[in-house]
């Protein structure tokens, strides 16, 4: 664990002694090597699942391909934000890195910790370095009331939860993920506890976000600059999946009663943020309400606490990570362009940028899980699970995969179709750079066709 978590911490002082010529060539080195090093936890041995384990952090078949997420999203990060932090004053790229560092630093000690208070103090602790980036490098003016929603939202969610764990802790004794799911089954029978097993899933309910107290993320997400829209979208929703997964061992008996309406709210939800993508005129937004449609699926897959449903939420947690991450790279790259989030003002871009039109239906394609992409593995479980579980969720989840189809295809064609409006007279051409930049994120998706047990968490 610490042949990541020691390189990461070392970031540190390498952004702040480089030279302002190196900043960025070394940082993109050095996050590359611990993004390639981290592959290695992949090869798990054990018996027990656990793998390298320290006093307080382990790596186990759920974390490791979240972890490894992680660490291959910093290095991307970094090259799609180098074009619009290039202008600024040395001191503000190196503040813009650390944070990018940080937040690396926060999430493997989240995704890595065995205890469970350290995994909520390090989800906590994601806010900050998060907010930083949307209120400071955000685009609009909207910058501010955007941090503002994203911090209370899950402030108010996850405080219930500190009361919830602390509580535990009380009739425990331990907190520890190694021992917890051969504890005694606690015998929840009053009301009190009822509001207990709603205060331990809230926080993670809204950090997914579940339809309903999802408005922080569209208003996050296109007020953020590139890397935050990227971390948020690919790493921090899974946060709350995550959180959920290891929850749900200890939540048992009152599951199967109190999961009804989330899970009715995330499966309506699918439908809802689907049919609002479909009349968006920004893309960012309509790539952001997109992933609500995603994480309803994923939080259905994880309340109905079938083998399968576990199974198909890790493996669309990290499919979309991936598609999701590229969709609003190819959105920073049309928005550098045309200085426009609008469709209407940016399309028919086939024609001047055909090498980028490729990489935009590939992705659009991950988006609505075209077979054999692991998207569509991850959508198949779910929705077979949820089949099990209540025939009636075919209506629902099928409505969903074919809204998503509609918009995934309604996005590409409205951006790469048709012909180039009047107004857009010279265009700077696509870079190495940005290439790269897509190729180390759909390269991951179609390379885990082959060997998609990596991502199957528990189930291998």
């Amino acid at each position: 664990m610490l042949k990541i978590l020691i390189p990461t911490l070392m970031l540190f002082p390498m952004i702040w002694l480089t030279s302002h010529k190196w900043l960025w060539p070394t940082s993109l080195a050095h996050s590359l090597a611990i993004a390639f090093t981290s592959l290695f936890w992949l090869v798990n041995t054990s018996e027990t699942g656990w793998s390298t384990l320290n006093s307080y952090m382990a790596t186990d078949p759920l974390s490791t391909p979240l972890l490894v997420l992680t660490c291959w999203l910093l290095p991307l990060m970094v090259m799609a934000s180098q074009n619009h932090t290039y202008n600024e004053p040395v001191n503000r790229q190196r503040t813009y890195l650390s944070l990018l560092v940080s937040l690396q630093t926060f999430l493997i000690m989240a995704f890595g910790a065995t205890e469970i208070i350290m995994f909520y103090i390090m989800f906590e602790a994601t806010l900050v370095p998060t907010l930083i980036i949307i209120t400071r490098w955000g685009n609009q003016t909207e910058r501010l009331n955007a941090g503002t929603y994203f911090l209370f939202y899950t402030l108010a969610g996850s405080l219930p939860l500190l009361v919830a764990l602390l509580m535990l802790q009380n009739n425990l004794g331990s907190l520890s993920m190694l021992t917890l799911t051969y504890s005694e089954p606690l015998t929840l029978a009053s009301w009190g506890d009822k509001i207990w097993w709603a205060g331990c899933l809230l926080a993670f309910l809204v950090k997914m976000p579940l339809y309903g107290v999802h408005l922080w993320l569209p208003k996050a997400h296109v007020e953020a600059p590139i890397a935050g829209s990227m971390v948020l979208a690919a790493v921090l929703l899974k946060l709350g999946g995550y959180g959920m997964i290891r929850m749900m061992a200890v939540l048992d008996p009152l599951s199967k009663e109190l999961a009804y309406p989330f899970i009715i709210l995330a499966l309506w939800g699918i439908i809802m943020t689907g049919s609002i993508c479909l009349r968006q005129t920004d893309l960012k937004s309509l790539i952001a309400y997109s992933s609500v449609s995603h994480m309803g699926l994923v939080a259905g897959g994880i309340l109905i606490q079938t083998p399968w449903g576990f199974t198909g939420a890790i493996i669309l947690m990290i499919a979309h990570g991936l598609a999701s991450s590229a969709l609003f790279c190819l959105a920073n790259t049309n928005y550098e362009r045309t200085h426009s989030r609008t469709m209407l003002l940016a399309r028919g871009l086939q024609t001047v940028l055909p090498l980028m039109a490729t990489w935009w239906f590939i992705a659009s394609l991950a988006n609505l899980a075209l077979p054999p992409l692991p998207n569509l593995m991850g959508e198949l479980m779910i929705i077979t699970s949820l089949y099990n579980w209540s025939y009636w969720s075919i209506i629902l989840t099928g409505m969903g995969t074919l809204i998503t189809a509609a918009y995934s295809l309604y996005m590409f064609l409205m951006t790469q179709r048709g012909p180039l409006p009047t107004h857009i007279l010279a265009l700077d051409p696509s870079h190495t750079r940005e290439h790269l930049l897509m190729v180390l994120h759909l390269l991951p998706l179609l390379i885990l066709i082959l060997k998609p047990e990596l991502i199957w968490g528990w189930c291998t």
